[in-house]
């Protein structure tokens, strides 16, 4: 069976066959100018070289997400079970409140994305971060794969490989899941009328436009809203205004897109969808508990003693191997593990942020960088708690970027960091969103790019 290397060696030789194939590169960079693969306004970059996988690697990636679901789903369990458990987190009072509130469906985690560095050579894993509701990344996957799919080196390996994409997976099983888990819910009705909602500033619009059509197609009307436009009044949640949809609409369930800090950051003006789901007159589809996963506070957690508690032997192994050592940036912690002095070893992080803001990784920075970097962070002296945690160095593959410039139809192939995001779709592995850059961390900010997930030879 070749490995992903071999495979990505293969499909390079195709490209150099072709001197390099500009025409094909400048066509894969025209499709995505013109594409929906937005992010905060700007179109994403792209690899011209899928991320190619093998069914060993399909296999491992199976095992690990579904692994992590069994873990993530104990840890949320018992914080809503065992008030003697949740002393494991330290949580906004008002955030445990709403993660306390009652879903009135069985699925406990229905969607989610977990990161991670895997090391291709011996199929080792550490983790970078865990998303619940707000993980996105569907849709540049399915815009990339879309731009390569009519290129020569694709079509020469399509024909020499079976090949499949995630794509499917990811849009329409994802509406069939969530009409699934909106089944179970208690107070169901015939026809509901599904939200997607987020704070839009923060939104992948195209994204949800995408989802919201295939819900048309099952017969199910879907609006999006901001969460600031919903109202609720006489007992319903009506979205006033919508982005994409019907105005002044009741609504009946929810795909929560808005990470629960932004609740927090926007709470007065989230009362109106905080007020509904404590009174039971909406079905929120993920919960709030959501947030258990969300929160960086997760990798301590599954660490501790209570938690190991909980957890099969396999399991315990699991997170000792794939979950790096993290914790509180505390001064304590600064001299024990002595974070100055090994800037290398470590990254600080926010406890609760995404989009990898305010994210830093130690060997991007000058030791007296570093220095102050920690100083400006620890015991939560910016304002907020900051998370140290051990860095996992990125395992490289080589990749064609594509940058929307000149350089474009000539650079040769490079060695780029990766990092995998497993979508896990209530507890069902369902594809990756494959992203890679030249820095530590992996970011649209490091020039980091997305390549097309391809299932080769399963």
């Amino acid at each position: 069976m070749p490995t992903n290397a071999q495979l990505t060696d293969e499909y390079l030789a195709l490209v150099a066959e072709r001197g390099g194939d500009a025409q094909g590169r400048l066509a894969a960079r025209e499709h995505m100018n013109n594409s929906t693969a937005i992010y905060h306004h700007e179109v994403v970059d792209s690899s011209y070289v899928p991320r190619l996988y093998s069914r060993e690697t399909h296999e491992r990636f199976a095992y690990i997400a579904e692994t992590t679901y069994s873990i993530l789903s104990k840890v949320m369990r018992e914080y809503l079970e065992n008030p003697s458990y949740r002393h494991v987190y330290d949580i906004d009072p008002r955030l445990v409140e709403l993660i306390l509130l009652p879903r009135g469906y069985d699925a406990l985690l229905p969607f989610a994305r977990v990161d991670l560095f895997l090391n291709e050579d011996d199929m080792s894993a550490q983790f970078c971060e865990f998303n619940a509701d707000g993980s996105s990344g569907m849709n540049e996957n399915r815009e990339i794969t879309a731009s390569i799919a009519n290129s020569e080196p694709f079509k020469a390996f399509a024909a020499a490989h079976q090949v499949r994409t995630c794509n499917e997976e990811l849009f329409a099983g994802w509406v069939d899941e969530f009409l699934k888990i909106y089944d179970t819910y208690d107070s169901k009705v015939a026809n509901p009328h599904v939200a997607i909602v987020d704070f839009l500033e923060n939104a992948i619009t195209e994204e949800f436009m995408i989802f919201a059509g295939l819900f048309a197609e099952r017969g199910i009307e879907c609006s999006v809203y901001d969460v600031r436009d919903l109202a609720f009044e006489n007992g319903e949640l009506i979205g006033k205004k919508a982005f994409y949809g019907r105005d002044n609409a009741k609504i009946d369930a929810i795909w929560r897109r808005s990470v629960t800090n932004d609740i927090i950051d926007n709470w007065e003006a989230s009362q109106a969808l905080i007020s509904a789901v404590r009174e039971r007159k909406v079905a929120l589809i993920g919960s709030f508990a959501g947030h258990l996963v969300h929160d960086k506070q997760i990798f301590q957690v599954l660490h501790m003693p209570e938690t190991q508690a909980l957890l099969t032997d396999e399991e315990n192994a699991f997170v000792r191997d794939t979950v790096p050592f993290t914790s509180f940036l505390t001064s304590d912690v600064v001299a024990e593990r002595n974070v100055k002095a090994t800037r290398e070893n470590w990254i600080i992080k926010p406890t609760d942020a995404y989009g990898s803001k305010d994210v830093f990784a130690g060997s991007n920075y000058t030791d007296e960088q570093w220095v102050e970097i920690v100083d400006t962070h620890v015991d939560s002296k910016a304002g907020a708690p900051f998370l140290v945690q051990r860095y996992c160095t990125p395992f490289k593959t080589l990749a064609i970027p594509l940058y929307g410039t000149e350089a474009d139809a000539t650079v040769k192939p490079l060695p780029y960091n990766n990092m995998e995001g497993l979508y896990i779709y209530n507890g069902r592995f369902t594809g990756v969103f494959s992203r890679l850059g030249p820095e530590p961390v992996i970011c649209k900010k490091t020039h980091g790019i997305t390549a097309a997930t391809i299932w080769v030879d399963e």
